[in-house]
């Protein structure tokens, strides 16, 4: 690697492409884990809520007994499925993520190689500028954050 001062006096490190390559071509890699973690989550989200929705709906039979042991099973099934929101802020979490990382392989190959006449540009969204799309980290029932 050497290193070099741009037109306007900046410094400016010149990498072999291959190097660049690799490293452009796993960034994407983890995007596309990242997309795949986010569709797994969902869909165990799904399951949960189904399995949740399930039992709330067979502890609230009325053959059943009033008891303080079931009231506290059922608080506790109010609580399990409001703690399941996470998987929300986890998806903002993930989808934020694979911006930054794709906005990064495509500045990374454009910096590094230029285009070529008549090569499309992918297009990619700015890079967001927030660090972190999901400022809570905790959860109560009864309390909502907006961002």
């Amino acid at each position: 690697m050497q290193s070099t001062l741009t037109s306007d006096g900046a410094p400016s490190v010149q990498l072999p492409v291959m190097l660049v390559a690799e490293v452009q071509d796993s960034l994407l890699v983890v995007v596309h884990d990242l997309s795949r973690l986010d569709g797994l989550l969902a869909h165990t989200m799904e399951n949960l809520m189904e399995r949740f929705t399930s039992a709330s709906a067979n502890l609230a039979d009325p053959a059943l007994a009033e008891s303080k042991e079931l009231d506290l099973v059922r608080s506790t099934l109010r609580a399990a499925v409001t703690e399941l929101q996470f998987q929300d802020m986890a998806s903002q979490l993930i989808i934020h993520t694979s911006k930054i990382l794709q906005g990064c392989a495509y500045r990374l190959a454009s910096e590094s190689m230029g285009s070529e006449d008549g090569e499309a540009v992918p297009f990619v969204e700015e890079v967001p500028e927030r660090p972190n799309p999901v400022t809570q980290d905790e959860m109560d029932a009864g309390s909502v954050e907006l961002f």
